[in-house]
């Protein structure tokens, strides 16, 4: 594995009490919740749940790793929270890589795929007559069609939009795009809809605990 300042900034999949996937996080703020005891580690491959003691005392065996003083500590990949159980709301921010996602790197005009270095973010209704920095009003043009349309509305410049704009539907696939790991999937819903072994109906029907029945945090009972 890489130097450990990169390990430490890779992403981590955050449970909450009831075993559902939240949110992601830092493999820095992953170890620092473990150390606090705030959360514990899950091991994907078995579901075992680690505190900061057991989790320190694992063999690496090729898996990534961050160096400390004294040893080398494997790369917590999943971690559970101890006491939190709410569900976050699910909205997809409004950025621009979020809005390449949207539009598939695709010109809304024309239809185009020029690369990205050759498209950019189109206000439809342009900002000089009220128009605002939405999902429900900027769509990717390309450079040629951004020059033809100008400074007007579409149908002013006798253009068409390919679809009309809306916010896009939050979803795993979504929040994570290529940094969804291999790992996760047993705890996320697969891509065609169904949940993954951990989730199952949204949790894995053990009131918190690993759904192989390992309730302690070192993976025992």
């Amino acid at each position: 594995m890489g130097p450990t300042n990169g390990v430490l900034c890779e992403p981590t999949l955050v449970l909450n009490r009831s075993w559902m996937a939240i949110t992601t996080t830092t493999v820095r703020r992953a170890l620092a919740l473990l150390f606090q005891e705030t959360a514990h580690v899950v091991c994907p491959r078995t579901y075992e749940v680690h505190d900061f003691a057991s989790w320190a005392s694992l063999e690496v065996n090729g898996d990534p790793f961050i160096r400390t003083v004294r040893s080398r500590l494997r790369m917590p990949e999943v971690i559970v929270l101890r006491s939190y159980d709410a569900l976050p709301s699910r909205t997809v921010a409004f950025s621009r890589k979020n809005l390449y996602r949207r539009d598939s790197f695709t010109c809304q005009y024309c239809g185009k795929r020029p690369g990205a270095e050759d498209l950019t973010i189109d206000h439809v209704t342009p900002r000089s007559r009220g128009g605002r920095t939405s999902w429900e009003n900027c769509v990717l043009a390309c450079v040629e069609c951004n020059k033809q349309k100008a400074n007007r509305p579409p149908e002013e410049a006798g253009m068409r939009l390919v679809r009309h704009p809306t916010a896009p539907q939050w979803s795993w696939d979504v929040e994570l795009g290529p940094a969804r790991r291999d790992s996760w999937e047993g705890f996320l819903p697969r891509r065609n809809g169904h949940h993954g072994h951990a989730n199952g109906n949204g949790h894995n029907g053990h009131d918190g605990h690993a759904p192989n029945g390992h309730h302690g945090p070192n993976g025992h009972h």
